[in-house]
């Protein structure tokens, strides 16, 4: 079925506003600090809370999809989707940088991260669908680079009392100044099952 609905570029709120944002049409082009990033504790021992993260309300029985564009040309460049209960709850999905080579992953935080990734060579270059569909205490996430097939990413828990915001991440670990275009940001309703996909 797919996303449909507003666009909330206006309504959204940044978590850790990035030094530039520029609306380019429908377009929105981000520029990152130097070393921001979300990551909590697990196997680096540190605690980081100030990658760039636009986010608005997402309810049980919602899903979100963010499409966007960039080469991530560093380790650790990455772009996608945050799903945020707070600085201990939080999941992040989309495309990083890794071993020279764009990687499809996500970060599951309950308290201490947990990575999970997946080689896209063929990605690279090209424009990536994140989709994080929220419905039944579960989070499932799924991406496709362009007009491509869907992929599972994960499979997460999140309680249905939880209150979440979501929408377009992206941060540089190792460097300043990356640039990603983020093309689309839709909420519309959750995703029918596990396989079927939206």
């Amino acid at each position: 079925m797919g996303s449909s609905g507003i666009t909330p570029w206006d309504e959204a709120v940044w978590l850790n506003r990035p030094p530039a944002v520029e609306r380019d049409g429908d377009d929105l082009v981000v520029t990152t600090a130097g070393g921001s990033d979300f990551w909590r504790r697990t196997s680096y021992g540190f605690i980081r809370d100030d990658g760039h993260a636009l986010l608005a309300g997402f309810p049980e029985g919602t899903a979100v999809e963010v499409t966007f564009e960039s080469d991530l040309p560093d380790l650790y460049d990455q772009a996608g989707v945050m799903v945020r209960v707070d600085e201990r709850t939080w999941v992040k999905a989309g495309v990083e940088a890794t071993d020279g080579t764009p990687h499809l992953g996500a970060v599951v935080t309950h308290d201490t991260s947990d990575w999970s990734l997946a080689p896209v060579p063929e990605w690279a270059g090209k424009p990536v669908t994140v989709r994080a569909s929220r419905s039944g205490g579960a989070l499932t996430i799924r991406a496709r680079s362009g007009d491509g097939p869907w992929r599972m990413v994960r499979l997460a828990h999140l309680s249905s009392a939880a209150t979440a915001t979501a929408g377009p991440f992206c941060c540089s670990p190792q460097r300043e100044g990356l640039q990603v275009r983020f093309t689309g940001f839709t909420f519309g309703p959750a995703d029918i099952g596990l396989h079927e996909g939206p």
